[in-house]
């Protein structure tokens, strides 16, 4: 016997709130998530978060991070393991799309998340690849140098090219917490590289650069200056970047659908090559 739709009298969907942080964090522990509290923390700056909560304990959420007009991504998407197959998900879904209003979508489905994602409306566009594990010995490239903060600029806008989308918040967010590296060539930057705190270790990510080449000694930067430390990179299966992260030593450990629900006119189409998580990135 299926279970019975959830009632609308029975549970809330509520502005994230100080006190459901907590709560959040144990929930995406209990989906197998890496989050740390400062990782939900750095999501919840950038993003309109919501909470459902039934007799005051939170049994899901979602978060809506919008880049200015360009387009908004849906994160965090989670409900309490008790709770699923009720309609919960659907309703959370519905919360964030009034949300986001008019905005382009994007998200990273689960395989169970997909039939709902569809439903809505959204279509795959490709899929994300997880890899981490210890970082080892490795000369430092001799192209990459450490960013300054007259360089955000700059990195800003190559990313909008990358991603179709103005993310500056999340990288100034980023470059208060972390660190970037960058590539110039005739004096202006072709390529850069970001590392921040996150689950057990470090990401790196995003990272945008003109070519294979280029991506992979962006990330060397930061794997040789973290040698023996616990790294993470997120890359998409057309990049070609997934069998050269396996032989530094990093495991291809899964991943997700990469899905956009586009508007008529959204024909955004990149320009640069990105090869990480972009967190759309923020998990």
């Amino acid at each position: 016997m299926k279970d019975a739709p959830l009632q609308a009298s029975q549970i809330e969907i509520v502005p994230f709130g100080p006190d459901h942080l907590e709560a959040a964090v144990a929930l995406s522990r209990q989906a197998g998530w890496p989050h740390r509290t400062e990782d939900w923390q750095l999501a919840l700056a950038l993003s309109e978060a919501m909470v459902a909560v039934e007799d005051g304990k939170v049994v899901g959420t979602v978060l809506v991070t919008p880049y200015k007009g360009d387009c908004a991504t849906i994160n965090m998407v989670i409900v309490d393991e008790t709770m699923r197959g009720r309609g919960l998900g659907r309703r959370l879904m519905d919360a964030a799309l009034l949300t986001a209003g008019d905005r382009p979508l994007r998200l990273v489905a689960t395989t169970a998340g997909l039939p709902l994602y569809q439903k809505l409306g959204f279509r795959e566009t490709g899929t994300v690849l997880q890899h981490q594990g210890l970082a080892g010995e490795m000369a430092a490239p001799m192209e990459t140098e450490v960013a300054t903060d007259a360089d955000l600029a700059a990195i800003a806008g190559l990313d909008r090219l990358a991603f179709g989308a103005d993310r500056e918040g999340l990288l100034s967010y980023i470059a208060g917490i972390g660190e970037f590296a960058v590539i110039r060539r005739d004096g202006r930057i072709s390529g850069f590289a970001c590392l921040r705190p996150f689950g057990r270790g470090e990401v790196i990510g995003p990272v945008v650069a003109a070519d294979l080449g280029e991506a992979k000694t962006l990330i060397e930067h930061f794997i040789a200056r973290r040698p023996g430390r616990f790294l993470r990179v997120d890359t998409t299966a057309e990049t070609g970047l997934s069998p050269w992260l396996a032989e530094q030593g990093f495991a291809h450990v899964g991943g997700g659908i990469t899905m956009r629900k586009p508007l008529a006119n959204d024909a955004a189409d990149p320009t640069a090559t990105t090869f990480a998580l972009a967190s759309q990135a923020l998990g």
